[in-house]
């Protein structure tokens, strides 16, 4: 039996739903509305006794500002429309989940396992006169408030409505299909097997279908399958198997790939595997000078050496594609799976603050949208509010947070989340670093239950974006849920009740119970024993399923029963699904039938390697003309409103920054608590002086020039951001994570020679460049399939890299913020400006002035590496001697940004001559102004420290430009003349405008 229950504002307390939905419907669709009204609705499908039900309707009212009622309310007076969005089948419901536990405790009993509770929200609409119809009604509903992949949509119109309300009590079910054990026949054409891949959602080239057929062949493995009652061709959980481990996503074949590179004079190199040769090779050379690496490249998150007693857990991922079908869902399974990736490293890792970027569609965007793509808007308003949701739910903190925009992304949007954990040194007498699984362990998966979201998950994100992209691909993460798991899991560490632990993220148990099984040897799994959201998945459903909040744990027999006792006291679930083996076999069942057989050897080496040519041909770009000589107190402005350089502090001030109590340079600083930090710096405890300095480099634009040059310039963003907030040069360590086109050369992409040489460019300058810095890379991630067919438009997002940084400060109070600090300082300039302008803010300006397309020529900054790292060295010796006030890194917008936003800081001006600026060649004023040359630092200090500061920085460019004043303007000269003369008033609202409430 179900129940409906309607919750609604009493008459006068204020709709705040009602209201975001209103402003949203004017903003981002156009749609002026009179009226609108809202309503929590919870079907409820339990056996409830009629004063159960009254306790519920009860307990679940706010009686000061609600109203409510079993079965429904009385509709409002006036309305046009009205929209119920509630959840498809198989969707995750977390707040219906929540209300089942609530349930349960109201009752005061445990709940047959069939009760559920599902929920959905109605919208009253009330339009203008003669302004709204069934079209702007469905539009509202598809296009704001809905997403037709994963909610079902009921809209009625008033009239039909109070006629005859629609009895839609029954809560929303599953098409159950009975249980089924496919098996293939790969004897087929070539075609055949190219279409059986596409058909099946497989990912897998001819190479490897044709290895997969061969290894069915084999006679060993067939005498295996016949002792096991397995049919000679492949079941469908073992085909799935192997095509979610073998996919890009998870096995990586572009950066495995043999490579056959031709650079710009026609000299050939022989590159096998990119990771290895470039990545890894670099990390390995710097392991040699470097004492803190612990473990890295082997686990879920890298990891270094912090203190005596922690070490430092990082990982930065990727939920692009998924994110496109599902912004709200994709993001939110983007930042609760990322925090799983430090849960499942060594031992387990306390989770200490999360960071997120975004690559999206310009808001504004006015162009034509190919059929199946969402506005940026949407797009951008869903990814807040995922992470936004997953973050504050599960009591983690954000600490660092960035947006970039260009319409290359209204194809697929890039969404970066990251999280940092705390990691003992050592777990009841044993390294915490270390993994072992042992022969006779059960496997126990923890968590949430397994369901439908998140099939394919793996094969899918290893495309390009469709028209018949897989529903079931989206996921909605439980944050709650992994909150208790996790609680449980630290509880379950320092006990030692477990021996290993991974996640289940992309390939679900697939990938898991695989991996962990490698350790031992091999590993028996009972799909059968796993718990369903519903019943009716496919056994290679269950194995493949990504849906959220699951660990696996290696646990010893005689452990298992205290484990479980602790999940259910936390109200945890956990379950024996196998154990361990010492075979050499993947051993899958289904209760007493054998579904899946799979040689370990195979399932992790057998992957064909790709063989792949890559050609390079520097593009030709001319630069956009240049304006006549004056002053550039407009253009300055103007890049101050432009979206990559405007302030993002609206959304981000939705994210719970203190919870913890951590921070000490927060995202946002200054006078006003406005301003971007270079980087932020948090402790680990309250009581060690020791803090954990993040930032980031990033910059796409540099890529269409050279991807080498915008790899080298991301890496040295990244270091000297930390280095100017105070970290130790010498204790940094960086993440890599790749996003690019798909580089594979085909009838669609027709230019992948050119993207492989881009990647190839991009990873030897990473090497080069972390080899010069002695920063490692210590984790990473490549996404390299960020293409988009849908309506039938190539769409490719340009090359990026995402360098992020992780380093240690001694002593937080040494801590440095970009903020001028105190009337009367000295200004300096460290590092060299140079006429750099290609691809830069200023030139991109003024080539959408002139109407010239995005791609931008000219001169990219270079890197003088060895004289970077002196004057890194230098700024370093300054902060820890006390000597700064304030520092600060120019990078986009060159010096004339930076000078305005560390004014802007400290709500103090400054008075610059541009003509001490230490400078390779005689610049123009405009190079001077906007030149984002790399390895600089503007800086301020006491005068009465000007000779110790200038003796430290001898023998790398530095030179003093001015000083800080009351006066609040901003006053740079240069060859007589003046350059920019703006009131901080102006600069502020220029700054602050272009997002404030989006």
């Amino acid at each position: 039996m179900a129940y409906r229950l309607e919750i609604g504002p009493r008459p006068g307390a204020s709709d705040t739903r009602g209201a975001l939905a209103s402003r949203q419907a004017l903003t981002a669709l156009g749609l002026r509305l009179a009226a609108i009204h809202t309503r929590a609705v919870y079907i409820i499908d339990a056996v409830l006794t009629a004063t159960e039900q009254e306790t519920v309707r009860r307990e679940f009212t706010d009686a000061v500002v609600e109203i409510s009622a079993v079965g429904r309310l009385a509709p409002p007076r006036r309305f046009d429309w009205l929209i119920e969005v509630g959840f498809k089948p198989g969707v995750t419901d977390n707040v219906g989940n929540t209300a089942r536990c609530a349930l349960r405790d109201i009752l005061g009993r445990d709940l047959p396992e069939s009760a559920r509770v599902h929920t959905a929200t109605q919208y009253f609409i009330a339009f203008p006169p003669g302004a709204g119809g069934p079209r702007q009604a469905r539009q509202l509903a598809e296009n704001l408030r809905a997403n037709p992949l994963i909610h079902s949509i009921a809209l009625h119109a008033a009239a039909d409505w109070r006629r005859q309300p629609p009895d839609n009590a029954a809560p929303p079910r599953h098409d159950h299909q009975p249980l089924e054990v496919k098996t293939f026949d790969l004897s087929g054409s070539d075609d055949y097997l190219r279409e059986f891949s596409r058909k099946h959602i497989l990912s897998c080239s001819l190479a490897e279908m044709h290895a997969i057929r061969a290894y069915f062949r084999r006679p060993a493995v067939r005498r295996a399958r016949r002792a096991l009652g397995l049919p000679a061709d492949p079941t469908d959980v073992e085909v799935e198997c192997l095509a979610q481990s073998w996919s890009e996503h998870c096995n990586h074949k572009i950066f495995a790939a043999q490579i056959d590179y031709c650079d710009e004079r026609g000299r050939r190199q022989s590159i096998k595997s990119l990771y290895r040769t470039y990545i890894q090779r670099s990390t390995k050379q710097i392991a040699r000078r470097r004492n803190w690496l612990v473990s890295v490249f082997t686990d879920n998150a890298g990891v270094i050496r912090f203190t005596r007693k922690h070490h430092l857990v990082y990982k930065v991922e990727t939920h692009n594609s998924p994110s496109a079908l599902d912004p709200y869902g994709g993001a939110m399974t983007g930042i609760v799976g990322v925090n799983r990736d430090p849960m499942g490293t060594g031992m387990g890792a306390a989770l200490l603050c999360n960071i997120w970027g975004y690559c999206l569609g310009s808001p504004f965007y006015r162009g034509h949208l190919p059929a199946g793509l969402m506005h940026p808007r949407r797009i951008r308003d869903g990814v807040h509010q995922g992470v936004i949701e997953g973050g504050n739910q599960s009591g983690i903190p954000w600490m660092r947070g960035w947006e970039f925009f260009d319409d290359r992304f209204i194809g697929k949007p890039l969404i970066f989340c990251g999280t940092v954990g705390l990691l003992p040194v050592n777990v009841n007498g044993r390294p915490s670093q270390r993994k072992e699984v042992r022969p006779g362990d059960l496997l126990v998966m923890m968590g949430g239950r397994i369901g439908k979201d998140g099939i394919h998950g793996a094969t899918f994100s290893s495309g390009e974006l469709q028209e018949d992209s897989p529903a079931q691909a989206v996921q909605i993460g439980d944050p709650i849920t992994q909150r208790k798991m996790y609680e449980c899991l630290l509880e379950a560490r320092d006990r030692g009740l477990y021996r290993c632990i991974t996640d289940n993220g992309a390939g679900g148990l697939s990938c898991s119970a695989g991996e962990m099984g490698r350790l031992s040897g091999g590993v028996e799994l009972d799909l059968a024993r796993a718990p369903l959201k519903y019943q009716g998945l496919q056994p290679w459903e269950i194995l493949l399923s990504e849906a959220q909040e699951r660990m696996t744990l290696a646990v010893p027999p005689n452990r298992v029963r205290a484990l479980l006792r602790l999940a259910r006291r936390r109200d945890v679930e956990a379950t024996v699904l196998g154990r361990f083996t010492d075979s050499g076999v993947f051993l899958i069942r289904h209760g007493a039938r054998t579904v899946g057989r799979l040689d370990l050897r195979f399932l992790y080496g057998g992957c064909p390697t790709m063989r792949l040519a890559a050609r390079w041909r520097p593009p030709r770009r001319k630069p956009p003309r240049r304006p006549a000589p004056g002053r550039r107190d407009r253009e300055l402005r103007q890049l101050l409103q432009s979206l990559n350089l405007c302030s993002r502090e609206f959304k981000s001030r939705q994210y719970d920054g203190e919870v913890k109590g951590l921070s000490v340079v927060k995202p946002f600083i200054g006078v006003h608590c406005d301003m971007p930090a270079d980087a932020t710096v948090m402790r680990t405890d309250y009581l060690s002086p020791e803090g954990i300095v993040l930032a980031e480099g990033i910059n796409p634009f540099y890529s269409e020039i050279d991807t080498g040059a915008m790899a080298a310039a991301v890496v040295d963003e990244a270091v000297r951001r930390a280095v100017s907030a105070g970290a130790d040069p010498d204790h940094l360590a960086g993440l890599d994570n790749f996003c690019w086109p798909d580089p594979v050369q085909s009838p669609k992409i027709r230019d992948g020679q050119y993207k492989l040489a881009q990647l190839v460019r991009a990873c030897q300058a990473l090497y080069d460049t972390t080899i010069a810095f002695d920063v490692p890379c210590i984790s990473g991630k490549d996404s390299c399939k960020n293409d988009s067919t849908r309506g039938g438009r190539l769409i490719s997002i340009p090359p990026i890299l995402l360098f992020s940084t992780i380093g240690k400060i001694a002593d937080v109070r040494r801590a440095v913020t970009m903020d001028v600090k105190q009337p009367g300082d000295l200004v300096y300039m460290a590092g060299m400006t140079a006429p750099e302008l290609g691809a830069s803010a200023f030139y991109r300006l003024l080539a959408e002035q002139q109407g010239r397309p995005a791609s931008i020529g000219g001169r990219l900054p270079g890197l003088d590496a060895a004289m970077a790292r002196r004057t890194y060295g230098a700024v370093h010796r300054a902060i820890q001697a006390g000597l700064l006030r304030s520092s600060h890194t120019p990078t986009r917008g060159g010096l004339a940004a930076a000078l305005a936003f560390t004014a802007l800081g400290g709500d103090l001006g400054l008075e610059i001559n541009l003509d001490n600026l230490p400078a390779a060649g005689r610049l123009s004023p405009d190079e001077k102004l906007f030149a984002e040359s790399n390895s600089r630092f503007i800086i301020t200090a006491d005068p009465g420290q000007a000779a110790r500061l200038e003796t430290i920085f001898k023998g790398v460019p530095f030179a003093r430009l001015g000083r800080v004043m009351r006066r609040k303007i901003l006053d740079v000269r240069g060859g007589g003349g003046i350059l920019l003369l703006s009131r901080l008033s102006d600069l502020r609202r220029a700054f602050k405008q272009t997002l404030h409430g989006l």
